[in-house]
């Protein structure tokens, strides 16, 4: 029987599976374990579960000689050195579909409530400032037969893509490698939405730059993470209305600290990475990360093994 440490409690019943078969230690606090106590943990594990907020570095790595597979709780996983995994001969599995088109939903009411500035009108209703129908009250911006443009086409950005063509949107798409497809992109299109896994190639992929080449009626919205995004810029460029607006569910770090100038920029919609937050995706994740975990620990290939691991 294998030791398994999974960082968090997780929805559905994947891990009462995994506990029948593995000596299985979930932990128990509504924070995640701080780097030491994760080290301490992965010391004398055969496997870790982890989510995204987790760093497996290295180090800790190094530090886990017993360790045969890394099962993260994301799509992504820049939070795990897959280089230094690989070469102890670990697996690194991940989850995607599962949580495709609830991603790409939330991408989608996030560039509606920036839009119509849903989350602003809701306040002012709550706050008892609404009296009376106002005819140039919180006007924004049409959705319908708006051009979005998407910035990354793996699942989610093509899932982004039906959605846009479903309000009949005019579609600009492109990958990181074009650099005159993305300039033309920023300048014309009324929406960005980013769906890119972040890269040494991606991180601050839009910055001072890129957003002086968008409308200044124009609105970012980013599902993916946090550090493609200059936030310093970001915070410039929707202060001194450059761009339109933002909408993020991701930010670097996370969560963004109250003090962070972000917080002041005007036209800015925050919420709490909450992407893949259905219990249908949740739970999908945790089925799809528990059988990496139990295929790792008998040395067969994983269902998801990471891309540069998977050779894809």
């Amino acid at each position: 029987m294998a030791r398994v440490f999974v960082t968090r409690q997780l929805p559905g019943p994947a891990l009462e599976r995994l506990s029948q078969t593995h000596e299985t230690t979930v932990w128990p606090e509504s924070l995640p374990p701080t780097y030491e106590q994760l080290r301490n943990q992965a010391a004398d594990s055969d496997a870790l579960l982890t989510l995204l907020s987790d760093r497996v570095d290295a180090a800790l790595i190094a530090a886990a000689p017993r360790l045969k597979v890394i099962a993260n709780y994301a799509v992504g996983f820049d939070n795990i050195d897959v280089d230094a995994a690989t070469a102890r001969g670990i697996a690194v599995g991940n989850t995607p579909d599962a949580l495709t088109e609830a991603t790409a939903d939330l991408a989608f009411a996030l560039l509606m409530s920036a839009a119509r500035r849903i989350t602003e009108a809701a306040q002012s209703a709550r706050q008892g400032l609404w009296k009376t129908w106002e005819p140039t009250g919180f006007l924004g911006a049409d959705v319908y037969g708006a051009t979005l443009g998407i910035i990354g086409l793996g699942r989610i950005g093509q899932a982004m893509a039906r959605r846009g063509q479903g309000f009949g949107m005019e579609l600009l798409t492109t990958e990181t490698r074009d650099s005159s497809n993305l300039e033309h992109l920023l300048s014309r299109a009324d929406f960005v939405s980013l769906h890119l896994p972040l890269t040494p190639g991606t991180h601050h992929l839009i910055g001072e730059r890129e957003l002086a080449l968008m409308k200044p009626t124009a609105i970012l919205i980013n599902t993916s993470r946090g550090g493609v995004v200059d936030q310093v810029a970001l915070a410039r460029a929707l202060s001194t209305g450059q761009i339109g607006g933002a909408a993020l569910d991701v930010t670097d770090p996370e969560p963004l600290p109250p003090s962070d100038p972000l917080w002041q920029a005007p036209n800015l919609l925050v919420v709490p990475h909450i992407g893949s937050a259905t219990w249908t995706a949740r739970e999908r994740m945790a089925e799809i990360a528990v059988a990496n975990v139990l295929a790792g620990l008998e040395g067969a290939p994983l269902p998801y093994q990471v891309p540069t691991q998977a050779g894809s």
